[in-house]
């Protein structure tokens, strides 16, 4: 497919938004200026040199790692335009004011390059008015584009075009936007607020009515409608919170000044709560209080009854806990039965979310697919509206629904569009979704980006292959899936919870190598879920350790590290597709693949010090193999310098909280392909194992290499004594920390010595089921297994 090349970027505005976009633009190797108005003291680009900088202050954190910050160019717009020239996208990202906006047009307009695309980020404002401001030629390339914040995490990015956009630049733009940022895109029309703050807003409008309807407290409420309610996990207020309240404020402002005919226009107004925590600068977590506030380790909530903040954690009742488990068509039925003022206001906000997006859906996006998406990439929720809706029986649903809005229960007396009850069962079918406005099923986009996703996030109804049954199975036990999708690579897709590693998948992986030396490629280890592994399955060995304690233990162990070194020395190509966690088995079984594919999300860390435990599955061997590769390059700088990093990550159970820091810390590789979308992941790895294969490719030869040795070692445990007699660690994690150290530096040997990877293998197992028999390391295990979190002894 042809790509549209985006050699440089503008960014206009160095504010929150404008700074972190072009945050995550270097994050995924774009280059980047980013320009502001000139300072009045100091270098005329001081605006844009502050904003960078604090880009390495903020949590959570907008860059993949710190110093990919030198990466922005600053610019002003005094001295610096011409570089608008050099540009193929110009993202305009300053205040929501929209004579700002058009009058920065009318400055920049001679320096955009002709075939430029101009894109407006913006929350609200008229794409189409803005548009308005611009030369002719530039109107065909321009559109809104906007980003959620934060920019880097929020997988959402909406795409309005105006009525003169040309719609080969905006699918360009959705290429680029999808494939190379990472993100997934919706368009939307050039409405208020587009679609996912129309909606989302709305919703939360309608929540704080419900709730002061129903006398309920700001943290019942938010315990209500987080995570058990299948949306973020911050509910309500307390997403309010996080994104500002005068932030939320600006978008209610949006809705009242643009929709005065909306039937919906009354559940518009400001609520009181609202608008006096803002007259008082309470605008939430940036002022360190707003509908909540901390003081030192206790959450506090707003008591709007008599305005003081009083003690929270307040949660939903039993009952209700028990209704939210059931199935959808169940949960919404008992819901709406029950006499529980928590039941009844759960109904009443599915209601008024149901009642909404039908009667705006002809309005605001091209079919509900548009409406669902942005709800489950904007805000967080486990399905969209529509989804919901059509699982739990789209015409019970309904006729409820046209009962309480008969009834004067609703938030507005406006009928249900005729659509929706003209027999359907739903909106989305495999033919396409809904469209309200064409009065038919519109499919997804065939844009040729689209092809690099095998197993693209679907709506419930669209008749989307599950990735577990697609494809020619080869092979499969109770805990890995061995299949090919196009006959020349074998996938393995390990299916246990959080994909850990037993002895059952160990077996399984051992299959998918021999399958793939037989006839095929490559391998490419693949799961269609946030979680590559997250580790070895203790619970599994714990009836074998029962029997025969930690030498019952041993042989599994080792059968483990034979199955790594087996995928590390595979006939084919082994390539680890990534995203989510991959920590400590995880970890090891990526570090062992010829290659690592991984999503710019994907969290890498040997993290057994966590349950008393050194990595055991070839971690450290890893460590020490690429410390005497890293030497053999300068072989006058002590071994100690290169592995002493790869020590203290598994020492301090340090793990990347990216794919760019987990490549710092040596879990991946130059070498290795960072997917800025979770989507294409299995696209890239499954050509990498054929281009590798293709091109070749032959299993490492197993060699000797040198280790830093006892000298090395006798180094680190001075430092490690130091930090246990400071009262840094504590005499077990001192113990454990030993131990890597003695593996890491190969043991009781001269500074070095060369050594086999089975030799190093064997030292990690013998300190690991060492460790088994350890009291503390046993009270770690227990603690982790029973409450998922470590226990600190």
């Amino acid at each position: 497919m042809s790509r549209f090349q985006v050699r440089k970027v503008a960014v206009l505005g160095a504010g929150v938004m404008g700074a972190q976009i072009a945050a995550h633009l270097v994050n995924v190797n774009v280059p980047v200026v980013l320009f502001d108005l000139p300072a009045k003291e100091g270098p005329k680009s001081g605006i844009a040199l502050k904003a960078i900088d604090n880009l390495k202050k903020l949590k959570p954190a907008p860059l993949g790692t710190p110093d990919l910050a030198s990466r922005i160019q600053p610019a002003n717009y005094e001295e610096h335009l011409e570089l608008l020239k050099g540009c193929d996208l110009i993202i305009e990202a300053i205040a929501e004011r929209m004579d700002w906006k058009l009058d920065l047009y009318n400055k920049i307009a001679p320096f955009i390059a002709p075939h430029a695309i101009v894109a407006s980020n913006t929350s609200g404002l008229s794409i189409t008015k803005l548009s308005e401001a611009l030369p002719e030629e530039i109107k065909p390339r321009f559109c809104g584009i906007h980003f959620f914040n934060p920019p880097r995490y929020m997988y959402l990015v909406e795409l309005i075009p105006t009525p003169t956009t040309e719609a080969a630049y905006l699918d360009q733009l959705e290429g680029f936007v999808t494939s190379t940022v990472g993100k997934g895109v919706v368009r939307a029309k050039d409405t208020p607020n587009f679609i996912a703050n129309r909606v989302g807003i709305a919703g939360m409008l309608a929540t704080i009515h419900e709730a002061e309807k129903f006398g309920l407290s700001y943290d019942v409420v938010d315990d209500l409608t987080g995570k058990k309610f299948g949306r973020a996990s911050s509910g309500t207020f307390r997403t309010a919170d996080v994104v500002g309240l005068d932030t939320m404020a600006h978008v209610i402002k949006t809705l009242q000044d643009n929709l005065a005919t909306d039937p919906f226009f009354p559940s518009y107004a400001t609520p009181k709560v609202l608008a006096a925590l803002i007259e008082k600068g309470a605008l939430g977590q940036k002022t360190g209080a707003g509908f909540y506030k901390k003081e030192g380790k206790n959450i506090l909530r707003l008591d709007p009854a008599t305005a003081s903040y009083v003690a929270g954690g307040g949660k939903a009742d039993a009952l209700v806990d028990r209704i939210l488990k059931k199935p959808a068509a169940e949960r919404i039925k008992l819901l709406r039965e029950s006499t529980n003022p928590q039941a009844q206001f759960l109904w009443a906000i599915l209601r008024d979310a149901f009642h909404y997006v039908a009667v705006h859906l002809a309005d605001i996006a091209d079919s509900a697919r548009e409406i669902d998406f942005a709800m489950r990439w904007g805000f967080g929720s486990k399905q969209g509206p529509f989804e919901l809706w059509q699982e739990a029986g789209w015409q019970q649903v309904a006729t409820w629904i046209k009962e309480d809005i008969d009834a004067g229960k609703a938030l507005c007396n406006a009928p249900l569009p005729a659509w929706v009850f003209d027999g359907r069962d739903g909106v989305h079918t495999p033919e396409g979704s809904w469209s309200a406005a064409q009065g038919k099923y519109l499919p997804r986009s065939s844009l040729p980006v689209y092809q690099r996703q095998h197993f693209p996030e679907s709506v419930l109804g669209s008749g989307a292959v599950n990735p577990l049954t697609s494809g020619t199975e080869l092979f499969k036990n109770d805990e890995v899936r061995v299949w090919t999708l196009d006959g020349e690579v074998v996938i393995a897709s390990i299916t246990a919870k959080l994909h850990l590693i037993s002895p059952t998948v160990t077996e399984g992986l051992l299959k998918a190598v021999e399958l793939a030396e037989a006839g095929y490629k490559g391998l490419v280890v693949w799961s269609p879920d946030d979680v590559f592994s997250a580790g070895a399955n203790l619970e599994a060995l714990m009836p074998v350790f029962m029997k025969s304690g930690a030498k019952g233990i041993a042989p599994e162990e080792k059968k483990l590290q034979d199955m790594m070194l087996r995928v590390r020395y595979a006939t084919v190509p082994t390539i680890a597709a990534m995203r989510g966690i991959a920590l400590g088995g995880g970890c090891e079984l990526a570090v062992h693949c010829s290659q690592r594919v991984a999503a710019m999300e994907t969290y890498v860390g040997l993290v057994e010090v966590g349950v008393g435990l050194v990595p055991g599955g070839g971690g450290l061997t890893y460590i020490a193999r690429r410390a005497a590769e890293k030497g053999a390059a300068t072989p006058t700088v002590d071994l100690l310098n290169f592995a002493k990093d790869g020590f203290q990550a598994a020492a301090m159970a340090t793990v990347g909280t990216s794919a760019l820091e987990s490549r710092k810390l040596g879990y991946l590789l130059d070498s290795d392909v960072i997917v800025p979308n979770k989507d294409e992941l299995l696209f890239v790895a499954i050509n990498q194992a054929k281009a590798m294969f293709n091109a070749g490719y032959r299993a490492p030869a197993k060699t000797l290499f040198p280790v830093a040795g006892r000298s090395a070692l006798a180094t680190i445990k001075a430092s490690l004594v130091g930090m246990r007699d400071g009262g840094f660690i504590s005499a077990h994690d001192f113990h454990i920390a030993s131990l890597i150290a003695d593996v890491v530096c190969g043991g009781d040997v001269d500074a070095g010595t060369l050594v086999s990877e089975e030799y190093l293998m064997a030292l990690e197992r013998k300190h690991f089921c060492g460790l088994l028999e350890h009291p503390k390391t046993q009270e770690r295990i227990m603690g982790m297994l029973q409450t998922g979190k470590p226990v600190r002894n």
